[in-house]
């Protein structure tokens, strides 16, 4: 089983539980590092001040990755214990706090040696799963070092481990490298085996330095820089917006989620198959139904969105924890009448517009001439992702018995994130958005269409009946 929900869902079966957090020594260590030369990255410093905005206005943002996953057995304490430690000496991202100095600068400390770096266990005995889910959105948040939190919830033959580790210094791939390093070297440990023998981890610091490069080589004639401009031109200057209101963005208000079945495992099938036929891949079938769905709701001839995907280039990055994620910009036409030649394009705008990932829109923002109107993301912009949970890394813990979910912890939020997951048996939707009853009924309605589209494609209907106008 494989899940991606808001913590509120997370109703976990009462059991002893046992959690790590960084030791007091640790934590004094940090407290004292050096200031680390090596600035944070575009994806770091624009969470930090993203948070900073929110905290001054009396919010609390999305700023963790959750997951869970049940193994089987007692767990081993002291076996768990090192497992922890050596995950988060392995990886310099852990090492780290910011220090913000003047309006915008944030400036890096990070603990010189990794052995440091320490968690220790505590016994808290049985909680409620309303206490549980207070343990866990209590990680630190990205005002002090230490956004890591671990525990387990010890049952009769079972526990469930559940790791809080804030977005600061992770992204998605976080998900293999949890599995490797935390789940599987548990396993041989406890067993009685020898330790894992894990490839040599990169470094983030290295990312970060080498991003930063690159992006001061930029002008605003760069030709990267020229497309990143070109497509926020068609978007009011900036990132896209979602196509349906969501509510008044300055009235606070958490996160919620919204999950639906889009297509069942002969339907994916056939889904697939359209994709092909038409010249693109499953993802390409993806933005093409997004693209018709905004072309029912409101009768827009093309479909503009931005994709998250990974920017690791090095077999050493790949096993690198990070957030090296970065953003591809989709520019879709839309032809009424061929699923196909639409699924085409997306799929030809999306591998033309992948090198874009590289640009941070931040950096086009500090580059681009002022007559070309640019502007920060509004609150209110669409983010869509595509996970293929039938192939590996993701079938690894999808298709097994580890009852694996994540889960966003259901604070404020900026923007709408839908993810298309590609299961097995089915394909999933799961979004996030601000939860007020506006935004609900225009992601319940913007979903209720797009899935309309997948059935219909998948069911060979869509030259018998395209997609029709129904304006706004």
């Amino acid at each position: 089983m494989f899940g991606i929900a808001t913590i509120d869902e997370w109703q976990p079966a009462p059991g002893q539980v046992i959690r790590w957090d960084v030791s007091p020594d640790s934590a004094d260590k940090a407290a004292g590092a050096p200031v680390n030369p090596v600035p944070p990255s575009f994806q770091q410093a624009q969470h930090l001040a993203r948070f900073a905005d929110h905290a001054a206005r009396g919010q609390d943002m999305s700023r963790l990755m959750i997951f869970t996953w049940d193994v089987a057995g007692r767990c081993d304490i002291r076996a768990m214990t090192h497992v922890l430690t050596a995950h988060l000496r392995r990886h310099d991202t852990y090492r780290s706090w910011f220090e913000r100095r003047g309006e915008g600068d944030f400036v890096r400390h990070s603990i010189v040696d990794p052995a440091d770096i320490a968690v220790t266990a505590q016994r808290c005995g049985e909680l409620s799963a309303d206490e549980l889910r207070e343990l866990v959105l209590g990680t630190p948040d990205p005002r002090q070092w230490g956004g890591f939190r671990f525990g387990v919830i010890q049952r009769r033959s079972h526990f469930t481990f559940f790791a809080s580790i804030a977005h600061l210094y992770i992204d998605p791939m976080i998900m293999g490298v949890l599995f490797g390093e935390v789940h599987m070297m548990y396993g041989a440990l406890a067993g009685g085996a020898a330790p894992i023998k894990l490839p040599q981890a990169g470094s983030y610091e290295e990312f970060c330095c080498r991003q930063r490069e690159y992006a001061e080589g930029l002008t605003a004639e760069s030709p990267e820089v020229r497309a990143w401009i070109e497509f926020a031109g068609h978007n009011e200057g900036s990132l896209p917006d979602f196509p349906l209101p969501l509510g008044d963005p300055a009235v606070p208000c958490d996160g919620a989620t919204m999950t639906a079945t889009l297509l069942d495992e002969a339907q994916t099938q056939r889904f697939e198959s359209a994709c092909v036929d038409g010249g693109a891949r499953f993802s390409g079938g993806v933005f093409a139904a997004a693209a018709f769905a905004r072309h029912e709701i409101s009768g827009a001839d093309a479909f503009y969105v931005v994709t998250p995907t990974d920017t690791r280039t090095t077999p050493t990055e790949l096993v690198t924890t990070g957030w090296f994620t970065g953003l591809v910009p989709l520019a879709v036409p839309i032809s009424p009448r061929s699923f196909g030649g639409t699924a085409a394009a997306a799929q030809e705008s999306y591998d033309a517009n992948l090198g874009l990932a590289n640009v941070p829109f931040a950096r086009v923002l500090q580059l681009a001439p002022a007559d070309a109107g640019l502007q920060s993301p509004r609150p209110g912009n669409f983010v869509m992702s595509f996970l293929d949970a039938s192939i590996a890394p993701l079938s690894t813990v999808a298709n097994s018995d580890l009852n694996f979910h994540i889960f966003n912890e259901g604070r404020a939020s900026h923007q709408v994130s839908m993810w298309i997951t590609r299961m097995e048996h089915e394909t999933k939707l799961t979004a996030l958005f601000p939860d007020n009853p506006v935004a609900r009924e225009s992601v319940g309605r913007f979903v209720d269409v797009m899935k309309s589209v997948y059935v219909r494609v998948a069911n060979g209907r869509w030259a018998d009946a395209p997609i029709h106008n129904v304006a706004v």
